[in-house]
């Protein structure tokens, strides 16, 4: 018997399938599936911006102190600003400080073949993340990254049902955050902890209005400043042997990017002893024996890292900014249909 089928009418006997919980129940299987994220990957020193910090940090307390308040308390923060700045990131680092076990969605999540399941999935992993605070004794709330992607209108995008019902639910979870209903017949006794809802975005002016009304989501606009960037870029090179003042040096050279841009360049550094490797091991032709089919008591060779210094993090800079630029003055599919035409 597959015990991920639970208590389901017809596959075991009636004696034991129950008529409380519904006849499909499975008690325990919530619990087996781990929705919850942890940060143990999380390893080393990185930087905070306190800006950042405050924000969150007085969202996410207000919502768990609302019943002391006399104010009426939005129940969503919903974080937006420029593409790669890190509010994904620096929103992780804080839960990992505070000791919060969340619920991550992202926003292709947000669209299904069934109609109403993905409002029925956002009500699922909040109760979820109540069920962290009530049993786990932790803080817990729910995230969903990206969600103009999932929920914004662009041009001509059509609107579907699962759209309307994602908005909808958000909606009623803003206005009735401790009564959430995820099929059950209601009972009186099944109040749920009010959980705070984080959005991450790049432009909530597609979302739908009434969702993002100041009632309903505060917002708060995440544009590193240049000391962020100095100090997020430094810790990030810190362990490289890299200063503040030749990250200000590398920083300098390329303005106006954002800091995934940054963390591109570390990653740029190592294709040139990765290929040198590739060829320790055999050579393209042999990579795939090697990689996959070799056998355990056969070691790979060792792969050195090669030596971080602002001269290879500058060549890879030039080498990334020259491929924005290509991308942004050779439209290709314009040529392409140029000659199409001739």
């Amino acid at each position: 018997m597959n015990i991920a089928v639970g208590a389901r009418a017809g596959v075991i006997d009636p004696l034991f399938a129950g008529n409380f919980l519904g006849k499909d129940s499975d008690i325990v299987f919530d619990y087996r599936q781990k929705v919850t994220r942890s940060f143990e990957y999380l390893q080393g020193d990185y930087y905070i911006a306190p800006v950042f910090m405050a924000s969150l940090l007085c969202h996410i307390v207000k919502n768990y102190i609302a019943h002391l308040l006399n104010v009426k308390v939005p129940l969503i923060l919903g974080i937006w600003g420029g593409k790669g700045q890190g509010k994904s990131f620096q929103t992780e680092l804080i839960f990992q400080a505070m000791g919060i076990e969340p619920v991550i969605m992202s926003a292709g999540e947000l669209e299904s073949e069934r109609a109403g399941e993905p409002g029925k999935l956002i009500r699922e992993r909040y109760r979820t993340a109540s069920q962290v605070v009530q049993n786990q004794g932790k803080m817990s709330c729910l995230m969903i990254n990206d969600i103009d992607a999932g929920l914004g209108r662009f041009g001509n995008t059509q609107m579907t049902v699962n759209n309307q019902i994602v908005v909808g639910t958000l909606m009623n979870l803003s206005d009735n955050p401790t009564r959430v209903s995820i099929g059950q017949d209601w009972r009186e006794s099944d109040i749920t902890n009010r959980i705070p809802i984080i959005f991450t975005g790049n432009d909530f002016s597609t979302i739908y209005a009434p969702l993002i009304r100041d009632g309903r989501m505060e917002k708060f606009y995440w544009q590193p400043n240049l000391e962020d960037i100095l100090n997020i870029v430094h810790r990030m090179y810190e362990k490289d042997g890299i200063t503040k003042d030749e990250v200000g040096s590398i920083v300098k050279t390329f303005p106006n990017q954002a800091l995934d841009f940054y963390g591109a360049l570390r990653s740029r550094t190592y294709d040139r002893s990765i290929s040198k490797w590739i060829d320790d091991i055999g050579g393209v032709e042999n990579l795939g024996n090697k990689l996959l089919k070799r056998r355990k008591d056969k070691e790979l060779p060792v792969f050195t890292p090669p030596e971080k210094t602002v001269e290879a993090l500058l060549e890879s800079g030039y080498s990334l900014l020259r491929e924005q630029q290509l991308i942004m003055e050779t439209k290709l599919s314009k040529e392409y249909m140029k000659n199409i035409d001739d």
